[in-house]
């Protein structure tokens, strides 16, 4: 069995004028892992359930292992013959009848929501054998699309998003993803993570007193109005990379385990507010208006593109805070590409709402592209 690694192209106070490019430090050494018996991969266990699973065939497998996310999972592309699937590593056991990711993809394949096939379970070395969606993403698949099949792809996720809050609204609501929600505690946890590993960890930030009153004052007004408004199940990291061309160009959902309740707005700001993705402000608006009319028709215009613009404020800083936490303490480049714009969301609707201005003056006196 051949084994192949396919790679993806993936501070200082700061000072005043030009920023030069994102540079992270030298990511970490990774000690190599156990072989494939003949070949090296990061790990027995999917040795074993090869082994198991395909028998005296798994000689002629390929195994390639896939850059994943910004999580602890690891995958690996199997091909077997004309058959491609995915073999997704989780870091422990675990019981498929809990497991998160299982779950919810039930749950969303019932309601009509295009998810990966599970294609085999083992719990014990906590392996999934899941459909091979490919590698199109809606990141790499918008760079050669027009204007309209830019305009046709949003819409196609948007209506899936109207879909996902429709029927989760009539289901029953006991699975895990209902008990959690994007409550005062989360949304605060995650504008500290910010605080911690982008301002202070990435960007080398120091605070005077009074500029950390004025954050943790700002945070706390955003989260405590976040967290007041009506919720909705949402699939927590609906941007562009999560998203798969896949099957007739349909697109595909994928890490959806962490899901849980949240604002109609929150997964419609991940998407339009995306840190991977450049979109134009007429586009913006007029897909958050047709989401508008089909998602929460009975919120006033005004309303609506408030919550829309702080919950956009509020998931921008906590990507940041991923993506300053990804470089520092995983030594990873992958997403440092991505801050600028991602600052640039944050500044533009932080300066629209006069009553942030302190939170927006204390974080621009650190951050030179929220000025």
């Amino acid at each position: 069995m051949s084994s192949e690694r396919r790679t993806e192209s993936r501070s200082t106070r700061p000072r005043r004028g030009r920023r030069a490019p994102e540079r992270p430090p030298a990511p970490p050494a990774v000690p190599a892992g156990p072989a494939f018996p003949g070949d090296p991969t990061p790990d027995q266990r999917v040795s074993d359930f090869l082994a198991e699973r395909y028998g005296a065939r798994v000689k002629d497998l390929r195994v390639i292992a896939l850059s994943g996310d910004a999580s602890t999972r690891r995958y690996y592309r199997l091909i077997d013959g004309d058959e491609h699937s995915v073999v997704s590593l989780n870091p422990e056991p675990f019981d498929p009848e809990h497991l998160p990711f299982i779950v919810i993809r039930n749950l969303m394949a019932g309601w009509g929501l295009p998810v990966p096939e599970i294609r085999d379970v083992d719990g014990e070395r906590g392996i999934l054998l899941q459909e091979d969606l490919g590698d199109l993403s809606l990141q790499e698949a918008l760079k050669e699309a027009s204007p309209s099949r830019r305009e046709e792809l949003y819409r196609q996720a948007l209506d899936q998003l109207v879909v996902l809050q429709r029927e989760a609204a009539r289901a029953p609501q006991r699975a895990i993803c209902f008990q959690i929600a994007f409550d005062f505690e989360k949304l605060s946890w995650e504008m500290h993570f910010f605080w911690k590993h982008f301002l202070e960890g990435y960007r080398k930030c120091d605070l005077s007193v009074e500029d950390r009153a004025m954050i943790s004052d700002g945070f706390h007004r955003l989260c405590a109005e976040i967290s007041s408004w009506p919720r909705v199940l949402t699939h927590r990291d609906f941007h562009s990379r999560n998203l798969m061309s896949h099957r007739d160009d349909l697109l595909y959902w994928i890490d959806f385990q962490d899901a849980r309740m949240g604002p109609p707005h929150y997964d419609l700001a991940s998407l339009l507010r995306d840190s991977y993705v450049e979109l134009d402000e007429d586009f913006v608006a007029d897909r958050a208006e047709e989401f508008r009319q089909r998602a929460v028709p009975g919120e006033a215009r005004d309303t609506f593109q408030r919550r829309f613009e702080l919950m956009s404020i509020q998931r921008n800083l906590k990507a940041l805070g991923t993506f300053g936490y990804q470089g520092t303490v995983k030594g990873s480049r992958v997403y440092l590409p991505y801050i600028p714009r991602t600052l640039e969301h944050a500044r533009r609707n932080l300066a629209r709402y006069p009553e942030f201005s302190g939170l927006r003056k204390a974080l621009a006196r650190h951050l030179e592209e929220l000025q």
